[in-house]
């Protein structure tokens, strides 16, 4: 493992590499911005060379002389002003194109993370929590890009050491070469620096997004939580992993006290060294007191320069983090292939299912050989006890996930050579967990069906009678109008599944798939709404995962599974004729309420 760890490039080198896809990215901006940093960085440098120049044509002939002329300070103060309005527009520019470019990689980056989310197929999703994913789109994007707004000072600033370099050399070379004797302690407390901050600062990158997932966890669900008295027990989860962050975070805090001081002292150090020298050479009157002036200041203008640099270097292994966890989304594999069949025509379609097996993990599988038919505008019940794989099954039904063997035919076309969207405009589920958004009626039912044509209110309200919702929806306030709060919080649970149902049905299904979609509904409501599915008021095939007596009665085919094997296959009476397993699961229900009923006379009875 520690091979593996020398052989990956250094913090700096990869940082450098983060800011160099940056640059190929953003080239124009990232110029703009850097010439407007230079341009600061040289107003900078010349401010130095105008308050010399006013100290020796303005400030000293004045004391020698009791007098100044007005043209000679009009010049310097002219001088000192057209400079300072430079450096302002120089600083203006660069923190708008820096802000530019690092909102612009921002913005590009949640878009290429998002387009994979929705792009990456449904088992690479069961693999990654929700919370992770999100601090990937926020937090990792930031850190990500952390360095591009200090980038172009600090690019700019070298072009400030440079210049001033250069000016000191040229004014008196002794006291450059005592001034210069700083920047190897300054080399080296920076290498140091960076050696002790990185692996705080990439704990600390980690432990935001596991404090994320906790977090996301935790309001997902918040109802699960509360109902069972757990939110002490979530808080205290919270907080330990919360303390772990503040921990890292003040380790960096710690750092970055220690050595931020150092490394804004040492050009100080430096100042002072210069003026110490200088001031016996100014004695010996082998420099003059402008000459002196302007490299001391030039000299407290490099500590700016370095504190520049410490920024971007201090912000490199944050980044470095960031983008190897927005590359691990990026670079993820899984995508689904398609073909280019199309499921023409109108009306049922019809379901084969051969010889399907699938299983989150290689070892077990959650369904073995699965094989039955739905002939077009048949009504197939899946049953089968809690872990059977009705669900999955589902899933494999429209294609959210492929089967690791076998296929899934639509009209004879196997759904992996259906072009891409046309199983979703030929199918649709209705999952067990409800989801509704945040807006209104009308809104939520016509989502994705009216990517191209609008939907009428007419095709609303008959998707809202076929799911037996209508009567409800019209006693709301604005009726479709009416904004249903998020996750439909201002509905039932049985309103805000049948209000699925209607947002499956306005499209039109050719193949309408129930998870146990009305398991919130009442008995009676339920079966209106599968006897007009079955009664021709939907041209669907409709394969209705059912858990209750009276609608599976309803099915023309039932298809019953045991560990993710199909047993048994047939009409309803068929199969509590001849299958045991079949008879013992439906019939439990009644069976426990006859026992009730017979408890309840027994007691009665004494």
């Amino acid at each position: 493992m520690s091979s593996e760890r020398d052989r990956q490039p250094s913090v700096m080198l990869q940082g450098i590499g983060v800011i160099g896809h940056a640059v190929k990215t953003e080239p124009h901006v990232f110029t703009g911005a850097v010439l407007a940093s230079a341009l600061y960085g040289t107003m900078t440098v010349a401010s130095s060379w105008a308050l010399g120049w006013a100290t020796e044509n303005a400030v000293l002939p004045a004391f020698r002389e009791g007098r100044a002329t007005t043209a000679t300070l009009l010049t310097a103060a002219l001088f000192i002003v057209g400079v300072a309005v430079l450096k302002a527009g120089g600083v203006m520019a660069r923190r708008t194109l820096a802000g530019i470019m690092q909102y612009r990689m921002q913005a590009r980056s949640r878009r290429a993370v998002t387009r994979q989310y929705l792009r990456l197929p449904l088992a690479w999703h069961h693999r990654h929590p929700t919370g992770q994913l999100l601090s990937n789109a926020s937090s990792d994007v930031e850190a990500a890009w952390a360095p591009l707004a200090p980038l172009p000072m600090a690019v700019g600033v070298v072009v400030m050491l440079v210049t001033a370099a250069v000016a000191i050399l040229l004014v008196d070379p002794v006291l450059a070469l005592v001034g210069f004797l700083i920047f190897p302690a300054i080399a080296a407390l920076n290498l140091i620096y960076q050696r002790r901050l990185s692996p705080l600062v990439m704990k600390a990158q980690q432990l935001r997004a596991e404090v994320s997932e906790i977090a996301h966890e935790s309001f997902d669900g918040a109802l699960v939580v509360k109902t069972l008295g757990r939110e002490d027990a979530e808080a205290l989860r919270f907080q330990a992993k919360a303390e772990r962050l503040r921990d890292a975070n003040i380790g960096v805090g710690r750092i970055r006290g220690l050595f931020d001081p150092l490394l804004e002292g040492l050009p100080t150090i430096g100042v002072l060294a210069v003026l110490l020298v200088g001031s016996l050479r100014l004695a010996g009157g082998d420099v003059t007191s402008g000459a002196l002036i302007q490299v001391a200041y030039l000299f407290t203008l490099l500590a700016f320069p370095v504190r520049a640099l410490g920024w971007v270097l201090a912000e490199l292994p944050r980044s470095v983090v960031g983008w190897t966890r927005v590359r691990e989304i990026l670079d993820a594999t899984g995508s689904m292939e398609f073909g280019q069949a199309r499921l023409s025509g109108d009306g049922p379609v019809g379901v084969e299912v051969r010889g399907v097996r699938y299983g989150y993990t290689p070892e077990a599988p959650v369904l073995s050989d699965v094989s039955f038919d739905a002939p077009p505008g048949r009504t197939v019940a899946v049953v089968g006890p809690t872990g059977s794989g009705k669900s999955t099954l589902t899933q494999i039904l429209v294609r959210l996930v492929d089967p690791d063997d076998g296929r899934v035919l639509l009209d004879g076309t196997d759904l992996r050579e259906v072009a891409k969207g046309g199983v979703s405009a030929a199918a649709s589920l209705v999952p067990q967990q409800t989801f509704l958004f945040d807006d209104t009626v009308r809104a939520n039912i016509t989502v994705g069906n009216d990517r191209h044509e609008a939907v009428s209110d007419e095709r609303v309200w008959a998707a809202l009678r076929l799911a037996q919702a209508d009567g409800f929806v019209s006693a709301l306030p604005d009726g479709l109008d009416t904004r249903i709060g998020e996750r439909g919080a201002t509905l039932s649970g049985g309103q805000r599944q049948r209000l699925a149902l209607a947002r499956a049905l306005v499209g039109r299904p050719r193949l309408l798939i129930l998870d146990d979609a009305t398991s919130s509904v009442d008995a009676q409501v339920e079966g209106r709404i599968l006897r007009g599915l079955r009664d021709g008021s939907s041209d669907s095939t409709v394969i209705v995962v059912a858990y209750r007596m009276a609608t599976i009665a309803l099915a023309d085919d039932v298809v019953y599974l045991e560990h993710g094997r199909v047993v048994d296959h047939g009409p309803h009476e068929l199969l509590l004729d001849r299958c045991q397993g079949y008879r013992d699961l439906v019939t439990a229900y009644e069976r426990e309420e006859a026992g009730r009923a017979a408890l309840a006379d027994e007691e009665i009875s004494a």
